[in-house]
């Protein structure tokens, strides 16, 4: 591969978009694409396919590369789309990121691997191999609690020489990784908060967008908030808003059972996206109530 990355640039609200099933768990690729049609007219900027709320872990290759596909499909030249192509080896992260970029994504997304635990030189030498096999913008997804790994700023430095890493989601919900991770870098990457309950606090340090899958429930809630944190430079409007949508993105952020609340909010705003695959099961009626109660009113 050459150095030169296939330029894109982004910037606010990117969703993760679910990955919509039928009662038998099968993956409803209709039900993707008018979903996909209805985030994009909520004004979202971006749409990630097979992030960690949207189930890759749980697809078959084959499903992987439908989902992507379809989500490229509906998009077309509406909004960029980003491509979650993580697995436990280098080798398959590879190949998917090199199948992503044929098929036309405009951006990855990359975690460290699950699982084996990688070092901080070890995950240096995986995105180094990563970003040598292709063209494309590459954004770090650092969430330790999912990986097991966590990429300190100092690795983020490291990473952020290599050609095509341009931005990190930062999920790990710490607020000083923003500035001290913006401090290092410089110019050579862009932050995006992957922290429902401290965008406000992120946009004033200088992210330049929120990747949050609560988005997939509430994308004008999320839309607002950017907008009027970071195009309108009106933080304490930013900050009033969202303390009204606070209570719905606490509870599901902090919830344990993330994934599995995202797709009952989505059915709760009239956008089915079916139950989760196993192991993931459905929330309890219980909770179904709860959560229709903290997300009266959004949008």
């Amino acid at each position: 591969m050459t150095d030169k990355t296939i330029s894109h640039t982004f910037h606010g609200i990117q969703v993760p978009v679910v990955t919509p099933m039928t009662e038998d768990q099968q993956v409803d690729l209709d039900q993707l694409t008018a979903f996909c049609d209805h985030l994009i007219g909520q004004g979202v900027h971006a749409i990630t396919a097979l992030g960690s709320t949207g189930e890759y872990y749980a697809l078959s290759p084959k499903e992987r590369t439908d989902v992507l596909q379809t989500v490229l499909e509906v998009c077309q030249d509406r909004v960029p789309v980003l491509a979650g192509t993580n697995a436990a080896s280098t080798r398959e992260v590879i190949d998917y990121s090199q199948q992503a970029q044929a098929m036309g994504a405009a951006g990855l997304l990359l975690a460290a691997p699950y699982y084996s635990l990688p070092t901080p030189d070890e995950l240096f030498a995986h995105f180094e191999a990563v970003n040598e096999a292709v063209n494309l913008p590459i954004m770090l997804y650092n969430y330790p609690g999912r990986t097991g790994v966590d990429l300190l700023p100092d690795l983020v430095a490291r990473l952020a020489q290599l050609s095509h890493v341009q931005y990190i989601k930062e999920s790990t919900g710490d607020i000083t990784r923003v500035s001290t991770i913006l401090k290092l870098c410089g110019d050579s990457i862009k932050v995006f908060c992957g922290a429902d309950t401290i965008p406000v606090e992120c946009f004033m340090l200088g992210a330049v967008g929120w990747v949050g899958g609560i988005a997939n429930v509430l994308p004008k809630t999320h839309v607002k908030i950017y907008d009027l944190a970071v195009t309108q430079n009106d933080l304490a409007a930013a900050r009033d808003f969202f303390f009204q949508a606070w209570p719905a993105l606490n509870f599901i952020e902090t919830s344990g059972i993330y994934t599995q609340l995202v797709k009952a909010g989505c059915q709760i705003k009239g956008h089915p996206a079916g139950p989760p695959r196993q192991p993931l099961l459905r929330i309890s009626k219980e909770k179904y109530k709860e959560l229709e109660a903290v997300l009266k009113g959004l949008d």
